[in-house]
């Protein structure tokens, strides 16, 4: 980007910050401008035309919130006398950083109703409130609440604490961003008495006359000897103090000490000054759990003491994963919410501006499409060099393939970019394969050699002819490449692409993140250009640090764990101009966790979004979300260190639940096949034919089917241990409970397809008494003689199977009304429409039987056994939620979810 460019996308941005505006108006504005910045081109001006266009067109919803009852509002009636000095500082900075004046408005919006939901300052009575704000993983949490505590700052809360990540630097990075957004001064320039000129930096250049008292920088983390040295009591400050400190147990226990010693009250132990806590990552650490009960309870019980120490406090947690704390570990629901940090005042949900490159852009792909999917590609070939669980000392002899070509396709996205004109820009890819730094240092050495050949072929070859350049094998892979990702769509031609090659290769820096690394990811230090990386790392790139113009993600990693594996999916954020260049490499396996965990958390979204309308409180979210399902997870993984058996209450009640984990051993096999068979005995002894049923989509559906005969199928069917939501005896005690009421008839569909799609046989199968094509499924790679996974995604369910049954009438208002919330109006990419939708207006619930034959995509599966399993839709519930109780064995836990170390708690050699 020229000079003048960059002066004239900064003027333009200036004039619409208070606007909104039209197509027209921008591209009026910028021909009206470019006198002043003579070197803009026609095609450089045509080019911030669209920037132009595309920011402004962004928007954002205002997100949901429940708060409790009886809570004094006091906001509005204060704003008549607050001077928002840090929030206009700061709007002013993301007006400059490109955010569009619609998302800026409700940024506004959002920040105004959460400092609402703080307690008023100026209130001298004793006052503690403690809330969650649930964000997307990369979404803007940090600008969320940047904003906050500047408007908090206005209002007049005199000390901020932001308990930031667990390592370094986590912490840094977010010393920066508020330096940078609240506090306008580079703090550890500062404090070395550096250029003054220097010390400035964000807000503080539209306006530095106040400025916060800083106690920490991004040098040096909180420490009592500094603190001591200032003197001067919390209360007594007339800016706000603030800290930034590691989630660290020893940092914590020295603030702790310090804020007690130095400025407690006379004759109290209590600080008078208004606080505000925000803790970053709020599921990481702060949630006190059984297990390693020592370490992580401390950090727990530490951020309750900071809270004690305060007369008038309140305690923000900022999360996209709000399991571990919805799942804070009580022993019965009503210690919940007690004095631990359960949101128990208010949760508030983000919606992230409609640019947000998330998970329904990332998992939108349904199992049986033949085509692939745009953004993700897996990981087949890993085993040989880069076992899933692998020793510490596991020797790196060479890289697999799929890495290999996804360094190439960085490569030529990067290219792309240059092409597009994005020159200025940084680009960055991700390489999370091991937790070990012996190892991520072997893989950081390797992909530096691998760069070195590419690098060599660029700089022989790449200028010659293109005939002639292509007879160089990696050039030729490089090519091979681009044909295959991005020359259909990517609006540039090969020629350009190989002209920039070698301003990409000699750029490229491989750095390895790890708590034991000397090596940063310097994106301020980068200068004009932008900093071009491959970053290869464990936890530090796992949770909380941003990667600046992420486009390549290889991620090889077998943590199943819902906070875990999603925080890993640092891929999520905003990808102006180069989202079509982005690609994410995992395991099929992972592919189908990540969806799983994406469509769990909507659920809570959606669930929240509901209850707001129902005027809940938190504590009833709190309780909706304990019997939600997927409980036996989260909630077994908190107890593991228990190590013993313990119930979980379950409520079905509005849940789909299928048998992605089987018995394979032929008696059992068999068995299930009888099942079935019986189950349509029964139908047809009581008018239910299954043969006589509605043909949909290969299948048939027969309606008002009464409950005794599903019973009767779930108590002959022989489940696998290992698919504890399947376990017959808690599903038949739920639908007896029902049985005379709201699970009185049910749909059942006995799934098919219409016609063989395939080269490969079908099997046209008969155990119902009558024919049907099989759904084909794949063997999944864990699978053994005694287990079958249903697929690697282990799914068994075709997307949209859950709105059989229902009318079309019923189909498509509820479809307008998915379009309505959450589609972004000409946005064809997210009308994917999930089936939890059709589930919410499910007035009976809905069995679907498979006949499955298991093979793959050609094989001819004439002659083979068909396998059993079955999904159910369950309604919801018009009456109170009646939960049933499944028994969690740790064992089984710890063996089908792995019991992989929690990196945070460990130092050394694992990061």
């Amino acid at each position: 980007m020229t000079t003048d460019l960059g002066r004239l996308e900064k003027m333009v941005s200036a004039v619409l910050a208070d606007e909104m505006p039209t197509p027209e108006k921008i591209r009026a504005l910028i021909e009206q401008t470019r006198p002043a910045c003579p070197s803009v081109t026609n095609d450089e001006a045509a080019q911030l035309v669209r920037l132009f266009e595309e920011r402004h067109g962004v928007t954002m919803r205002i997100g949901s919130k429940l708060e409790d009852v009886g809570f004094e509002k006091w906001l509005d009636n204060a704003k008549v006398n607050i001077t928002f000095y840090y929030w206009d500082r700061y709007k002013h900075l993301l007006v400059g950083k490109g955010f569009s004046s619609q998302v800026l408005a409700t940024m506004d919006k959002v920040t105004d109703r959460i400092l609402g939901l703080l307690e008023n300052p100026k209130k001298e009575s004793s006052w503690d409130r403690r809330g969650m704000i649930v964000g997307h993983v990369q979404s803007g949490k940090t600008a969320n609440y940047t904003g906050l505590i500047c408007k908090a700052a206005d209002a007049g809360y005199q000390v901020v604490i932001v308990v930031a990540g667990m390592h370094n630097n986590l912490r840094i990075q977010t010393q920066k961003r508020l330096e940078e957004g609240f506090i306008g001064f580079d703090c550890a320039n500062l404090l070395s008495k550096g250029p003054a000129n220097r010390s400035i930096i964000g807000v503080g250049r539209f306006n530095s006359s106040q400025r916060p008292n800083v106690f920490t920088t991004s040098l040096h983390d909180f420490n009592k000897q500094t603190a001591r040295s200032i003197g001067v009591p919390l209360v007594n400050m007339k800016q706000p103090a603030v800290f930034v400190i590691k989630k660290n147990t020893n940092t914590l226990k020295n603030l702790i000490e310090w804020l007690k010693e130095h400025n407690a009250g006379r004759g109290t132990s209590l600080i008078s000054a208004p606080m505000l806590l925000i803790d970053d990552e709020a599921d990481n650490a702060s949630i006190n759990i059984k297990k390693r009960q020592d370490e992580v309870s401390r950090i727990n019980g530490q951020i309750r003491q900071i809270l004690d120490v305060f007369d008038h406090s309140c305690y923000v947690g900022y999360t996209a994963t709000p399991f571990a704390n919805i799942f804070i570990d009580p022993e019965t629901d009503n210690d919940m919410f007690g004095a631990d940090l359960f949101p128990k005042h208010f949760i508030v949900s983000l919606d992230p501006p409609d640019n947000y490159f998330g998970a329904s852009h990332v998992f939108t792909t349904d199992q049986e499409e033949d085509g692939r999917s745009p953004v993700i590609r897996h990981i087949e070939d890993h085993a040989e060099y880069l076992p899933l669980k692998h020793p510490i000392d596991h020797r790196i002899i060479d890289l697999p393939d799929s890495l290999k070509t996804a360094v190439r396709i960085f490569i030529v996205a990067r290219a792309i970019r240059l092409a597009r004109g994005q020159s200025g820009k940084h680009n960055s890819m991700l390489v999370n394969v091991s937790r070990f730094v012996a190892v991520q240092r072997q893989i950081r050495n390797e992909i530096h050699t691998f760069l070195g050949r590419i690098t060599d072929s660029v700089s022989v070859n790449a200028s010659k002819p293109q005939k002639d350049a292509l007879r160089d094998p990696e050039l030729l892979k490089i090519r091979r490449v681009f044909a295959d990702e991005y020359e259909k769509s990517c609006g540039v031609l090969w020629p350009a692409v190989k002209d920039n090659l070698w301003n990409v290769v000699r750029t490229i820096n491989v750095v390895e993140v790890n708590s034991r690394s000397s090596d940063s990811l310097d994106y301020e230090g980068s200068g004009d250009s932008g900093l071009n990386v491959i970053a290869v790392g464990g936890f530090s790139l796992s949770r909380g640090l941003t990667l600046e113009g992420l486009i390549v993600s290889y991620f090889l990693r077998n943590s199943m764990m819902y906070d875990t594996l999603m925080q890993m999916g640092r891929w999520f954020g905003y990808r102006p101009g180069y989202k079509d260049l982005c690609r994410i490499w995992m395991l099929e396996e992972a592919e189908g966790w990540y969806s799983h965990i994406a469509e769990s958390i909507e659920e809570l979204r959606d669930e929240l979004r509901h209850m707001e309308k129902a005027n809940a409180t938190p504590r009833q979210f709190g309780l909706k979300v304990r019997s939600h399902p997927d409980s036996l997870i989260v909630t077994a993984r908190n107890k593991m260190g228990s190590g013993k058996s313990f119930a979980v209450s379950v409520g079905l009640a509005n849940w789909f639940i299928e048998t992605a984990i089987l018995r394979r051993d032929a008696e059992s096999l068999a068995d299930n096949r009888r099942a079935v068979a019986v189950l349509a005995e029964a139908m047809r002894g009581i008018g239910c034919a299954p043969e006589r049923g509605e043909r949909i989509n290969g299948g048939r559906l027969v309606r008002n089917v009464p409950a005794n005969p599903v019973l009767e199928f779930l108590l002959m069917f022989k489940n696998h241990d290992g698919s504890i939501l399947t376990e017959t005896d808690p599903i038949r005690k739920y639908i007896e409970d029902r049985e005379e009421t709201e699970l009185s008839k049910w749909d059942v569909y006995f799934a098919g397809i219409k016609e063989q799609k395939h080269s490969g046989k079908s099997l046209v199968d008969s155990t119902l008494g009558f024919k049907l094509i099989c759904q084909r499924r794949s063997k999944g790679d864990r699978s053994d003689s005694q287990t079958l996974f249903v697929t690697n995604k282990q799914r068994v369910c075709s997307r949209g199977t859950e709105k059989i049954g229902l009318t079309e009438q019923e189909v498509e208002s509820t479809e307008e009304e998915y379009r309505n919330e959450y589609v972004v109006p000409g946005d064809k990419s997210t009308l994917n429409y999930p089936d939890r939708i059709y589930r919410r207006i499910r007035r009976k619930p809905l069995l679907v039987i498979h006949i499955l034959a298991i093979g793959n995509k050609n094989d001819d599966l004439s002659g083979t056994e068909p396998v059993v399993a079955w999904s159910i839709s369950f309604p919801k519930t018009n009456y109170e939620e009646q939960k049933v109780d499944y028994v969690v064995n740790t064992t089984w836990v710890s063996e089908r979810y792995g019991d992989e170390i929690d990196e945070e708690e460990t130092g050394g050699d694992i990061d």
